[in-house]
């Protein structure tokens, strides 16, 4: 049975605003998180809508007045069979990668990003082709850096892939011919925007050296979008099945479906394969019903949240646990702001200090790097690279830290510390020895 959780009623209604902080803990605690995503989380980036008054498609019946075509003709594969509906998509396509170039990316897609750089992130799934997740600095699938170039066709390197593209990306063409593709440059777009796809300088340049030996031409394809279609099959559909058939058996323990309406059949499978593989990997009733006051990371395992403004379909009543009702980007930010609340130590910020100065006398710290991700680093006894000493201090204790280092420079030989000279925290994490000159260690006990 599904959940509903209204994001505007949970400043009045209390057990709203409480599931939906307990929904935020859970993101801060699971480890590998699949994100769904459609075209709702890019509303908000500046990308004019296909059907308004002065959204694309308008734009585009301005050219071609005379043609009828539904929404839905424009991405269907059929249109290539008609010279004058392929004309048509070119002319949208065109129009549809100006506005995209000049967006920017949602809190929705900066989110994303977050839970991969706090190792929590399993893999990122977009049914869109606006490429956005990739500027947050996520790889795609179509992302040149995700491919091996060898002989014979590229592969993925799956490793590197965080962002699947089941549709495509649109600042990629490719050979209806020989199916080389090519970044999607201005001089593409020009062609495009007239209706006219450009010849493919792979197929023109194989052929013309044909004819510099005085032999037959060969046939010249012509690009297109390197987007999916309806009714087409995605070109590199089985590195796709291989990613998703990887993360299923890797359990994932949370899937968030964002912005999407869950109607394409592929897509629909792809969301319950993961579901089941969710719903597999939460606790048994018994283990939770053990230990009801103990939140750990497996406690909060097994969810499915849905986040869009409408409500899905009575199919995924069984598989959906928690529709949030209301706009992506507000809810991420209501997660991040529990989440820093509730585990404030998921965001502090790591330090490294580097010694400079030449004598004893002189020596003193510098910041050489901060890390805001501390998640998954483990404290251990163990010496650092000389020097270098790394920390995770608080402003107070940093200030702290400082005033101990101009005191040993007015005395280079000071008497032993005991523990009570400096707080707890501070004497566990960091000891510094300016006047011997030797590697500050940042993790190892005083007393060792």
């Amino acid at each position: 049975m599904t959940v509903t959780l209204d994001l505007e009623a949970s400043t009045s209604d209390a057990p709203t605003r409480r599931a939906l902080s307990n929904l935020s803990l859970a993101v801060a605690k699971c480890k590998k998180i699949v994100v769904v995503t459609g075209a709702g989380i890019s509303c908000s980036c500046g990308i004019p809508d296909f059907r308004s008054s002065d959204g694309l498609y308008a734009l585009v019946k301005q050219q071609y007045p005379d043609v009828v075509m539904k929404g839905r003709d424009l991405f269907d594969a059929s249109l290539f069979r008609d010279p004058t509906s392929a004309a048509v998509f070119y002319t949208f396509i065109s129009q549809l990668k100006k506005s995209i170039d000049v967006a920017s990316p949602s809190p929705t897609h900066r989110f994303i990003k977050t839970l991969d750089s706090k190792k929590k992130l399993l893999r990122s799934y977009t049914q869109n082709i606006d490429g956005l997740e990739e500027r947050v600095g996520l790889i795609g699938t179509a992302s040149q850096d995700a491919k091996s170039h060898g002989k014979g066709k590229a592969k993925i390197k799956t490793k590197e892939v965080r962002n699947v593209q089941l549709h495509g990306d649109i600042h990629r063409v490719r050979c209806t011919f020989c199916s080389a593709d090519f970044p999607c440059t201005q001089e593409y777009l020009d062609s495009f925007l007239t209706g006219t796809p450009p010849d493919c300088p792979e197929c023109a340049a194989r052929s013309s050296a044909r004819v510099a030996r005085s032999a037959r031409a060969l046939k010249v394809g012509t690009l297109r979008p390197a987007i999916v279609l309806y009714d087409e099959p995605h070109p590199l559909g089985d590195d796709i099945g291989t990613i998703h058939s990887a993360d299923i058996a890797r359990k994932p323990d949370m899937l968030i479906i964002m912005g999407t309406s869950l109607k394409v059949h592929g897509f629909k499978k792809l969301v319950k394969d993961f579901a089941r593989a969710v719903h597999e990997s939460a606790p048994s009733p018994a283990a939770s019903a053990a230990s009801p006051l103990k939140k750990n990371a497996k406690s909060f395992a097994g969810k499915v949240i849905f986040v869009n403004k409408t409500a899905p379909g009575s199919e995924w009543d069984n598989i959906i646990d928690y529709h949030v009702v209301g706009e992506t980007d507000r809810w991420v930010e209501k997660v991040i702001d529990d989440w820093k609340k509730a585990r404030p130590a998921d965001w502090e910020v790591q330090k490294t200090l580097v010694a400079t100065g030449e004598s004893s006398t002189t020596s003193t710290f510098h910041v050489a790097k901060e890390i805001t991700n501390t998640i998954g680093l483990k404290s251990k006894g163990t010496s650092r690279n000389v020097g270098q000493a790394s920390s995770w201090l608080t402003a107070s204790e940093q200030a702290r830290s400082e005033r101990m280092t101009a005191s040993a420079r007015t005395c280079p030989r000071p008497r032993t510390r005991t523990k009570s000279s400096i707080s707890p925290s501070l004497f566990l994490r960091l000891r510094l020895h300016p006047a011997s000159g030797r590697e500050a260690d940042a993790i190892t006990p005083m007393w060792r």
